[in-house]
């Protein structure tokens, strides 16, 4: 029992550890992004999902190559794709009288479909990991995915500037010296990464500590910590009224996870990761296709008021994700 309170105490330090130098780290990378004149697409797709994602990244890298826990990192990138779109739902509860759904520009749909694409490759990579070739150690299901990825940012990046061309560029105020800003980036990221190479060891003791399967505590554990930046910046960015950098970090950070799941199984060396794995992921991966969906859904229709503090869209898609942390605890 003592050693169990122990890793509880660990793994809330190095959580704590990365929900605050993430926040900061995606601060400070605002700051950068603005005064080199990045655009918000490029920011919000891309480089924001990859700084917000940097935990999963780093996680993944501790679990394969320190702890020998696959299970962990594959847990930790499709939790963290369904806890993206929790993320997302509750964003709703932010804004005020309509729909987070209907306060977004429909240029996400694009992101949301590449999203469903790449979950998709990965599911059945998961379910069917046999059946595709192996190349040295790793899967050539991984490549697949880093080269949709690739596609897909590519494509994504230009339709978001065929957008801000046709808008006149404004100079924007340095907040601070952009060397400052670099050296406060630098330093918050090393943190995100000291705290994301414990939480996999600690995530594993307490798992083995507590009896609970290693794709519940990596799903519903380790990539809702790890996704708590992504939570912490969208809800900062829709009460300054910028709800489509929030959206967009989270597709974009649900895309980005996938390419991680890619560089999980080059570096894991003992053979194809999902081969490893429990095929209890799959079941997270349709989850994140359903709420995926559900949210393109209420992008398209748009409707222009809600009811309720939650609108429709957004209240399916939390019951979704309780759903499917209620079956992964009850699965071995």
């Amino acid at each position: 029992m003592s050693n169990l309170f122990l890793y509880i105490a660990g793994f809330a330090a190095s959580a704590t550890l990365v929900i605050y130098s993430g926040t900061k780290l995606a601060k400070y990378g605002d700051i950068i992004a603005e005064v080199s004149g990045m655009g918000k697409a490029w920011f919000g797709l891309i480089l924001m999902a990859a700084v917000t994602s940097l935990p999963e990244l780093f996680t993944g890298v501790s679990a394969v190559l320190f702890v020998g826990s696959p299970d962990i990192a594959v847990g930790d990138i499709m939790g963290s794709c369904a806890f993206n779109l929790l993320i997302l739902a509750i964003l709703d509860y932010f804004i005020k009288g309509r729909p987070i759904s209907s306060a977004v520009s429909k240029s996400h749909i694009l992101a949301g479909f590449f999203s469903i694409l790449l979950v998709t490759l990965a599911v059945i990579a998961i379910v069917f990991n046999s059946s595709f070739p192996v190349i040295g150690w790793f899967s050539s299901s991984s490549l697949l995915l880093g080269a949709v990825y690739i596609i897909a940012i590519f494509l994504l990046f230009r339709q978001e500037q065929q957008g801000i061309t046709r808008q006149p560029a404004q100079a924007v105020p340095a907040v601070i010296p952009v060397q400052t800003a670099v050296k406060k980036y630098t330093g918050f990221a090393l943190l995100v990464i000291a705290g994301a190479l414990l939480l996999p060891w600690f995530a594993d003791h307490i798992a083995d500590a507590t009896g609970l399967s290693k794709s519940f505590t990596g799903t519903l554990l380790v990539a809702a910590t790890t996704s708590l930046p992504e939570l912490t910046v969208s809800v900062a960015a829709v009460r300054m009224g910028s709800p489509d950098i929030a959206v967009g970090n989270l597709l974009g950070s649900n895309i980005f996870n996938l390419l991680i799941l890619s560089l999980d199984d080059l570096l894991y060396s003992s053979g194809p990761i999902l081969a490893a794995t429990s095929p209890n992921h799959a079941l997270s991966g349709l989850f994140t296709l359903l709420m995926t969906a559900i949210a393109g859904i209420g992008i398209l229709i748009s409707v222009p008021k809600k009811r309720f503090a939650l609108a429709a869209d957004a209240a399916i898609i939390i019951v979704l994700y309780l759903v499917l942390v209620t079956t992964l605890y009850h699965l071995k």
